[in-house]
């Protein structure tokens, strides 16, 4: 679901056992990743006071048996699947983390029939980040189809290529408040904003009243450079009228 074909190809032939799998062993990352797992897990439980159950349990999905996921456990009040990550703190943002991950969370949800997954991340800068994803029907639909058209390749021996369908955008919780003084592009806005607003103000009331006062059978009606035209639904729609 990715766009690093080189890795792609080496898990075909990794899966068809004509290369080993990667030492992550000198991966400091990934390593930092494992050994922080069991603190993320408790600073999770923690913070949220919810407890997480099934840390690594492998689980087979219920009709697509060759679909399995090894879960970093599972939150007990809501059955929501969790996700434990380490991850460096220089560009971090929530957004770059929920896209990368999105696909391995999606097909854990849909492997374990869950409606919503949590990820939490410790970074390197001492900051811990929990971000709440929903299941997508439609993104897991086009991802089965993707490791399906996979799985055809490694049992056939031909290459597979990319998926390219892009993640669904996580809808994030808004927690920020932030001063903007320093945004010329904001100073410059506002006060185009300030400058405009009796005048848009005046505008919606003026389109309003305009359309109150179409006849009710009239198709189109019109006066002082202004036009209404009625649509088959009944909405009516203002322009002017401009003169050559």
């Amino acid at each position: 679901m990715g766009d690093n074909e080189a890795d792609l190809l080496r898990l075909w032939r990794e899966k068809r056992g004509e290369a080993e799998p990667p030492d992550l062993s000198g991966d400091l990352l990934v390593q930092l990743g494992s050994v922080t797992e069991g603190l993320n897990r408790r600073w999770y439980e923690k913070n949220t006071g919810h407890s997480v159950e099934d840390a690594q349990r492998q689980v087979f999905h219920p009709v697509h048996r060759w679909m399995a996921a090894t879960l970093d456990g599972r939150i007990e009040a809501t059955g929501a699947v969790f996700e434990a990550k380490f991850m460096l703190p220089w560009n971090f943002s929530e957004e770059a983390a929920a896209e990368k991950h999105m696909a391995q969370l999606q097909h854990n949800m849909w492997v374990t029939a869950s409606r919503a997954a949590v990820l939490s991340i410790i970074t390197g800068g001492g900051k811990w980040v929990e971000i709440s994803i929903s299941a997508d029907p439609l993104y897991q639909h086009l991802l089965l189809t993707a490791e399906k058209k996979f799985w055809r390749c490694v049992e056939r021996g031909e290459p597979p290529a990319l998926f390219g369908i892009e993640p669904p955008r996580p809808r994030l919780e808004a927690f920020r408040i932030v001063d903007m003084t320093t945004s010329n592009a904001w100073a410059e806005f506002a006060c185009l904003f300030r400058q405009t607003r009796e005048a848009a103000l005046g505008h919606e009331r003026a389109k309003g009243e305009l359309k109150s006062l179409v006849p009710e059978d009239a198709r189109e009606a019109s006066g002082h450079g202004v036009r209404a035209r009625r649509s088959k639904s009944g909405a009516i729609t203002l322009d002017l009228i401009t003169t050559s």
